[in-house]
């Protein structure tokens, strides 16, 4: 981790003219351009999902640092990924903990709170975890894709994240779900084992469901309500 951030002003100008400079640039070629500026002050967020965005991180920039949020209410499957990522990849894999556990969490708000109030239990146990990780960083990449979700479908390969002062940086956002599932196949990259036609999105397990056909690959995510975002990204 960095001990030098740049100032809100200075990334700002970065992020605006990446996002022109870089909107055709593969996804290689966008993480390369982000460990060439931003060098150890980059940060790889990852979900355990799939992990192609780790492996093309530790490609461009061995030792890369990959943030994963340890809510306490991942699938076993989830943290078994994040486990084998770990092991395999060169990369420094942080777990970012809560500043409470599940049952401090319980104590104080009320045991559930995932399905009483979603958006504030996703505040204390991602955002929160984060916002404090990203303070010693100046850019963080994600793997957001503009195919996955509506909501999703306008995302920049690079931007200034206003509420965080960081350059946000989705190398795979015009990536379509065929080109994740060659570039799995070509690479024998790690995969959650829930992962299916079932389980397109893979997040909490209170908050997971499993989706019917033709729906919305994130349909699953926070079943029956209006939410759809965790508050990372919003």
């Amino acid at each position: 981790m960095i001990t030098t951030v740049r100032s809100p002003e200075d990334l700002s100008a970065v992020a605006a003219k990446a996002a022109l400079d870089l909107e055709g640039a593969t996804a290689q070629q966008i993480l390369t351009w982000a460990s060439d500026e931003f060098g150890d002050g980059l940060a790889v967020t990852a979900s355990m999902q799939d992990t192609v965005l780790t492996h093309l991180a530790a490609r461009v920039r061995p030792g890369i640092d990959v943030l994963f949020l340890e809510t306490g209410y991942h699938f076993v499957e989830t943290i078994g990924t994040a486990d084998a990522v770990q092991a395999v990849y060169d990369v420094n894999l942080r777990r970012l903990l809560p500043l409470q556990t599940v049952a401090e969490q319980d104590a104080q708000y009320g045991p559930a709170l995932f399905s009483r109030n979603p958006d504030l239990c996703c505040a204390l146990r991602k955002v929160a975890p984060l916002d404090a990780a990203m303070k010693g960083y100046n850019a963080w990449a994600t793997g957001l894709r503009r195919s996955e979700s509506a909501s999703r479908a306008n995302t920049p390969v690079v931007a200034f994240d206003a509420k965080r002062g960081k350059v946000k940086v989705a190398p795979l956002a015009t990536w379509s779900d065929d080109d994740v599932d060659r570039y799995i196949v070509a690479n024998n990259v790690l995969v959650n084992p829930l992962l299916s036609p079932e389980y397109p999105s893979i997040g909490c397990e209170p908050c997971t469901r499993r989706v019917a056909a033709g729906q919305d690959s994130r349909a699953g995510r926070w079943a029956g309500l209006s939410k759809t975002e965790c508050g990372l990204h919003s």
